[in-house]
């Protein structure tokens, strides 16, 4: 298995993603929508960067389960019920992606969302990995 991120001179430089991923592998693991949700089913976490390192640790456990690392992963989608405060976090929500995932950014993007299934969410974030 392997992806390769491609980021063509010709297009902004990325920042916390990669304008491409190609993948070759075995398996397709496709992530289901992880939120701020505790293990008995609780919103956790008060501000967007404590709901996000939730959201994106749920969803890491998720990979792990199906036998996959933050590096397979291909794809991952954030839904924000607000996107300025997603952006005046960035930096912060960075540093924990990189503490949790790692270097290796999958293709991404962000999408602003009305309300989440759980109305006291404020992220969720989704994706695609792709194993040997």
């Amino acid at each position: 298995m392997s992806l390769h991120r491609h980021n063509p001179a010709e297009l902004s430089p990325p920042a916390g993603f990669s304008h491409a991923v190609t993948a070759t592998g075995s398996r397709l693991v496709f992530l289901a929508g992880q939120t701020a949700l505790d293990g008995g089913g609780k919103v956790v976490g008060g501000t967007l960067p404590e709901q996000f390192e939730v959201a994106l640790t749920n969803l890491l456990t998720a990979l792990a389960a199906a036998g996959g690392t933050p590096h397979d992963l291909a794809r991952v989608t954030v839904y924000a019920t607000d996107v300025a405060d997603y952006r005046a976090h960035a930096a912060e929500l960075g540093r924990v992606w990189r503490r949790l995932a790692g270097r290796d950014y999958p293709a991404m993007a962000v999408i602003g969302v009305v309300r989440l299934w759980d109305e006291e969410c404020l992220v969720e974030v989704d994706g695609t990995a792709v194993l040997p």
